[in-house]
């Protein structure tokens, strides 16, 4: 069996996480994104089932460990459908601070035992993480919604739940569920 690979779509070169300005400063907005995208690295490293790490971005990251995916800013679902295809692909956001490497490895069997995996966010509206078997010429529906989406596009999918997979940083409120949590790869660059 073939191990996974994981792309980490991470937008690089570009203000992020606006909806935190008024929590944190650009500069402190950029530390949190850098330590939670380490975060979901070193985790996926952790997952002994993940092979290769991509980032998916319009600059190059430098992480050690990964490797690049120029992004070349035509959507991320067309972005993710370019790069897509082989056998076991996992796509997963890089502001999870939670998580954990046994839950990645618990997407991915569910993902082996059913063909794919779908990690909710905690409101059940987004999509964390999607991990898919044979993706063949898939297009994922990431955006305003997406959980539903990808429900209609994979109703066999196994959907998994886990604190780690659910709880991502987009608002103050999230920041502060993240940190009350346990979120220590965060605590320090804010």
């Amino acid at each position: 069996m073939t191990g996974w690979r994981a792309i980490i779509p991470l937008n690089l070169g570009r203000e992020r996480k606006t909806r935190l300005a008024g929590r944190l400063s650009p500069s402190e907005r950029e530390r949190l994104v850098e330590a939670m995208a380490l975060h979901v690295i070193d985790q996926l490293r952790s997952a002994g089932s993940v092979a290769e790490i991509y980032v998916l971005s319009p600059a190059e990251p430098g992480f050690p460990g990964t490797q690049w995916l120029k992004d070349t800013r035509c959507g991320l679902n067309q972005e993710l459908a370019h790069v897509l295809g082989g056998e076991r692909m996992l796509v997963i956001h890089a502001d999870l601070p939670l998580l954990d490497a046994n839950e990645v490895e618990a997407l991915l069997r569910e993902a082996d035992k059913v063909g794919a995996a779908i990690a909710p966010d905690r409101a059940t509206t987004g999509t964390n993480a999607l991990a898919l078997r044979d993706p063949g010429a898939f297009i994922p529906a990431f955006g305003e919604g997406s959980f539903a989406r990808h429900r209609t596009l994979l109703p066999d999918a196994a959907i998994v739940v886990r604190p780690g997979l659910q709880i991502d940083v987009d608002k103050p409120e999230d920041l502060e569920l993240a940190l009350k949590s346990g979120a220590t790869s965060i605590a320090c660059p804010i």
